[in-house]
Order: C-alpha cells, then structure tokens, then sequence
C-alpha cells in the first residue's frame, strides 16, 4: 500500500501508477468501501491516511482547512473544543474527511444544515497527471473554482484523490430529541407532514421502521426557550437522550459489518412519495423525512439503485480526469 505523506506525494504517486498504467484502488481509511458499489481489485492501493495535519483553523472566522486523511472523529474533537462543528454526522468512527466527501455522507441534520456541497469553501485534489489542483479558499463567500470542487463530493474517488479540505464551520447549539412511534408509515409521516408545516422547524426529522413499527425522530436545536416550545407542542412525544441518534448514525456501518453480502440503497423521491416507498419496504430503512432520500439496507441480492442523472455527463466527464479508468474501477454501482 503506498501510503504519501503530502499532498505533493499523493499528486506524484498518482502520476507514477498513470505512467505504468497500473489500475489503482484510492482511499482513506477504506470503511465505506461498499457504499457506492464495491470497486474491482486493482494492482495498486493508494490511501491518504498519512495525511493527517491540520492547515489552518480560524475559530472566530468559522473556517477551517484539514488534510484529507485527518479521521473526521478527531476533526471534530477538535472542533468541539470551541463549540463548534461540522454537522454532516457519519456514521463510521474511522472515517477520513476524504472519505466523508467523497461519500458524500450526510446525517440526520442534513435537513437544517445541508450535505458536504453547502459547507466546503475550497479544496485541493491530486490528479493522475500529477497535478495539484486548488479551488475556492478560506473566505466562506469565496466561490472560485467551487464547481470543479464539487465534482470530487460524491464522486466515490473516481475522478481524482482529494488531498484538503477547507470548511465553513457552524456553532455547537442547545439540543433536544424527541420520539414519537407509529403503526404504520402513513401515520408517522402524517405527523411529519404536521410538524414542517409548524413556524419551528426541526434541526433532523427522521423516520426508521426498525425495531419495531415507524419510529418519528425529531431533534430540536437552539436556546432553552425554543426547545421548551417544541417539548410542548410535539404532543405525544417523548423525550430520549443522544443515544437515539447515535444508533441511527451507526446502523448503516453495523448492519454492512453483519452482513457481508448486504448492501444501502439510496432512494430519491418527493417528500409525498415516501410513506408509499417505506411502507412497501420488506428491509430496514432510514428515511430522511425532510429531504427526501430513504437508505434501504439489503442482506443480499440489493435491487440496482434508479439513475436519475446523466450518465452521458458524467461518462465524459470520467474521460476527461481518468481516460484509461484507472481509478476506484466499478464504483457507482459498477457504473464508472
């Protein structure tokens, strides 16, 4: 495994594999190595987990700029300590912020705050020419060269490794969670419907159907006041402790690890359409309920997630940062 230490190796490591024409199998810390489609072994390992320093952190300008091998757990400590944070929730404890955006996790609060695209402000990815690339800066407002960027979020390190990434940073607020259970998917996502059409809008809103019936998850954030409000206008509601959103957090990795064969389809729809789609669900599932996105988790045998872009786009687009498709072979669900 050829492990670089800078970013400069990591641009020069790329360049030697493209001049050999070795395939090459790019990550972190390889957790999430079957979201996304498993990619084909390959003759070479590249991993940026030796890339761990943290750049610049300006507390009071809320921005930061890490090196993508930093694990997101000790991003977060870090963070912490002036109350602040990155709330994009991933669920694997060994997580690298490369890994993160190039998964393009996003937890229960991606609803509030959005996923990675809304809060990077700039990043640097290494290509197999060899070549540094840099975009946007530390300047939230900064939006140069901020579409490149985004290709890299989600793209499953297909395209390019990334190297750094510089964020916008939010203020660690009072919180307060809320469970509500259901018989039936109809009925907890009534309540949903309820609860976004009120003046206070929750920070996450998530409905799972394990273990037992459609559970309603709301985590309220701000000060004391606004969660006293919602304690009492969330009729029927109990209060629960932290441990109900870490268990949604760390289902998907638990449930991968206990079976090897399975498999989390991602499912996109309309908020309208998804009490039909959990209710007809046979596996379990979490529903982000403000968003419009269920995570389906198959044992084995997982259906082939629907496309709802455009390949053609992103076939080119291949072509142009990997020509011999090197990188990650048959991620995306063996698409690229």
């Amino acid at each position: 495994m050829i492990c670089p230490q800078t970013p400069e190796q990591l641009a020069e490591a790329l360049r030697d594999c493209a001049a050999r024409h070795r395939t090459v199998l790019l990550g972190g810390a390889f957790s999430k190595d079957r979201l996304g489609g498993p990619a084909a072994p390959a003759e070479e390992t590249i991993s940026t987990r030796a890339m761990r320093r943290l750049i610049e952190y300006e507390p009071r300008d809320l921005t930061i700029s890490v090196e993508a091998g930093m694990s997101f757990a000790e991003l977060e400590r870090t963070l912490a300590a002036n109350r602040q944070m990155i709330p994009l929730d991933p669920g694997w404890e060994d997580s690298t912020v490369g890994g993160v955006i190039a998964a393009n996790l996003s937890g229960p609060r991606r609803r509030l705050y959005g996923t990675a695209r809304d809060m990077i402000i700039g990043m640097s990815f290494a290509t197999l020419e060899g070549k540094l690339i840099r975009t946007g800066g530390m300047v939230v407002k900064n939006v140069a060269g901020l579409d490149m960027a985004k290709l890299m979020i989600g793209s499953f390190g297909t395209l390019a490794a990334i190297a750094t990434v510089n964020f916008k940073l939010f203020p660690i607020t009072g919180r307060r969670s809320f469970e509500m259970i259901f018989d039936t998917a109809a009925l907890a996502f009534a309540e949903r419907d309820r609860i976004l059409r009120g003046v206070l809008q929750p920070a996450a809103i998530d409905i799972v159907n394990w273990p037992e019936g459609f559970r309603l998850l709301i985590e309220a954030a701000g000060n004391t006041a606004v969660l006293d409000r919602f304690e009492r206008e969330l009729k029927g509601a109990r209060v629960v402790d932290e441990t109900a959103w870490r268990e949604v957090r760390e289902f998907t990795p638990r449930f991968l690890a206990a079976h090897p064969a399975g498999a989390v389809v991602p499912m996109m729809m309309k908020l309208t359409e998804m009490a039909a789609a959990m209710e007809r669900l046979r596996v379990p599932a979490i529903a982000r309920a403000g968003s419009g996105v269920i995570y389906a988790h198959y044992c084995s045998d997982p259906p082939q997630p629907a496309w709802n872009g455009d390949f053609a786009v992103m076939e080119r687009i291949k072509e142009m940062f990997d020509p011999e498709r090197l990188l990650n072979r048959g991620r995306l669900y063996g698409r690229i």
